[in-house]
Formats: structure tokens, sequence, C-alpha cells
């Protein structure tokens, strides 16, 4: 079996769906560096996959020095590994500077220490993201790196961390994989969290069933949203292929719906009335203002600026490398049309859990 090692296991969603695939393709034995504070969680997600008893948890800092193992333990790993998938990053949008820094540009840096140690390596994939185009407008090639502006630190720390990487290429057997906005999976609708578009979903879930909600803009700004499932299986399949060595990859929806589509589909799929009006996208606060005078929307006055600047950016993402590369292998992105109504039932269920449990502990009060 191939030695591969993963990070950002197990409170990476992104990485905890990679580990899942590679165990049930049965053909790796994997090294997970894990945070001590998360040890316990790693193992009993381990515990519940098919071939969890092929991967070992080495209790680490994958932003620390050697990846915060002992110096015996780094030469160990370097010596066998055969495959890296850094996906450890700080993905929070709320994250302060310092943590995101240190997470997204020192994990990298820890990445292609360990992968320049490696005499076996044969591949470093570096999991980074097409948010790394920041306010571009437009349309993005695979191969450019924006250098700003960005909307938030997590943009501009994960640009850096991959510029550093591309510098690395022509020492390293590296390839760059670059998802959209991350959606749970097109058939089970599983995700860690629910914001991004799923903030969308919980508006109009919320909304009075006769409410139409203004739309952010003209509404013909593409939504860049890709499911998980599609990323993890597309991803893996292009860094099989040799021909991904020294590249980097969009994986993208190549054919997005538009926002004013989007919110259509969501408030078809909730019950809802179809938007009506429109608010400047320019001015992400303009939109909050006017939920807030919404009557029955107050509490959602304060929706994340971010991704209302993302529902105004016009932006797409090229993404030919890709198509080159899973040409002939039946692997495409599920269009939104055709999993947005899991993406509802996903949150409906969530809602439905939580005031189960608040029911659940109101009874057990004394």
């Amino acid at each position: 079996m191939s030695v591969v090692a993963v990070t950002g296991f197990p409170t990476q969603f992104l990485a905890l769906r990679i580990v899942r695939a590679l165990l049930e393709r049965g053909e790796d034995s994997l090294r997970l560096i894990v945070q001590e504070k998360s040890e316990e969680e790693a193992r009993a997600k381990l515990a519940a996959m098919r071939g969890g008893e092929r991967a070992t948890i080495l209790v680490g800092d994958s932003a620390s020095i050697d990846l915060g193992l002992s110096g015996a333990e780094f030469v160990a790993l370097a010596a066998e590994v055969e495959v890296i998938h850094h996906c450890a990053a700080a993905t929070y949008l709320g994250v302060d500077r310092v943590t995101a820094e240190r997470t997204n540009i020192g994990s990298a840096r820890e990445a292609l220490e360990l992968a320049s140690a490696a005499p076996r390596l044969r591949r470093l994939v570096v999991w980074s993201t097409a948010l790394v185009a920041g306010r571009s407008r437009g349309r993005v090639m695979e191969d450019a790196l924006s250098e700003g502006p960005f909307r938030n630190v997590v943009e501009s720390t994960r640009m850096r961390a991959e510029r550093m990487v591309r510098e690395a290429m022509g020492a390293l057997p590296v390839t760059i994989l670059r998802p959209g906005i991350l959606v749970g999976d097109s058939r089970t609708g599983e995700i860690d969290r629910l914001d991004g578009p799923y903030l969308l979903v919980q508006l109009m879930l919320a909304a009075p069933t006769d409410l139409p909600i203004p739309l952010p803009g003209r509404g013909d700004v593409m939504l860049n949203v890709v499911p998980v499932d599609y990323v993890v299986q597309a991803g893996l399949s292009i860094c099989a292929s040799a021909a991904s060595v020294g590249r980097t990859f969009h994986l993208v929806d190549s054919a997005p719906v538009t926002a004013k589509r989007a919110f259509e589909l969501v408030a078809e799929a909730t019950g809802r009335p179809r938007p009506r009006g429109s608010i400047p996208s320019q001015l992400p606060a303009q939109f909050a203002a006017a939920l807030m005078k919404t009557p029955g929307l107050e509490r959602y006055a304060n929706v994340p600026r971010t991704f209302l600047e993302q529902l105004g950016t016009d932006v797409t993402f090229d993404d030919r490398n890709t198509r080159e590369l899973l040409a002939g292998s039946g692997i495409a992105c599920p269009a939104f049309e055709d999993h947005v109504g899991v993406m509802v039932e996903h949150v409906m269920a969530r809602q439905a859990e939580r005031r189960t449990r608040i029911e659940v502990e109101a009874d057990d009060l004394p």
C-alpha cells in the first residue's frame, strides 16, 4: 500500500471526506496529523469508517515545526510517505489574523518541509480554494494568483500560502486544487456547518410564507457553489494523474446558476414566494439594513457581510485543466438544480434536531 499523509483531520470537513474516500478505496495506508485536543474525536470518526484500521493517528500540529511531531516521528514519516494531502486550513470567516496566518501559512510551510524531506514522495496535493481570487472580477484562470484586494483575512492568507506552494513547484511534484464555495454532499446533504449559501436557505425558512425576499443586486452574478462529493471525487482523480504535476485546477461548476436563479430554486424548495425587488449588491450593508426593516426578518440583519459580497462579485472560474483531466472519467459536477432540494432537506432536518434537543433539555430542567 502507498503511505499517504493527511493534514486537517478531523476538524476540516473536506479532510474528513478525503480520508473517508481514501479508506474506502482500500489502496492506501494513512498517516493523519491530528492535534491533541482533537485526538478523541479523530479516533471516534475513524472507528465509524470502513477501513479505519488502516489509518494511524500522529498527534501533532500541522502548523508547528516538524508538524508538532517528535524528531523521530518526523523522520519516520518523511522516510515512508509517498503522497501528502494538505487540507489543514482556517476557513471560518470570523477567524482572527494571527490564527489565520499561523494556520494557513504556517501549515503550508510545514507541508512543504515534509515534502522536501521525503525521498519517496510522488505527490504533494494542496487543497486550496477558488476564493484566493479575492475581489477579482471577470474570468479567473487556473494559473492566475490574485494580489488582492481581498474580502477577509482567510482569503488573503490562503493566497499567500498558495503562492508559497507555487514557488516550490519546480522542485516538488505539486498539484493545487481550488474548490469553489463548498456545499454538502449532493446525495445526502452532509455538511459540517450551516454558513455561506446555507444562510440563504435558513433565511428563506425563517421568512413568512407569503413574504418575498429582495435580491442582492440584479441577480445576474454567478453563484460558484460545488458539492463536496464532487470535489473529493474529482480532486482524487486529478491528482492520481501524472499530467497534474505542476498545475492548478479549479473544482467548480462549469455551468453555475445565477444568484437570481439560486434564490428562485431555494424559494421553490422551501415553499416561499420568488424573490421580488433588489438591493445594490456592491453595498452589502444596505441588504442587511433592508432585511432589518422587513417584518419578521429583523434577526437576520447581521447576515455575514462576506457572503453578501460574494453574491455581488461578478466572477467566473475557468476550469479547462480540470475538464481536460476528467474527460472520459464520467465525473461531473451535479447541477445546482439537482441538489438544492437535498440542501434544503438537510437544513430542515438539522433545525428539527435542534428543536427536539431544546425541548428535551427543557423537560429535564427541575
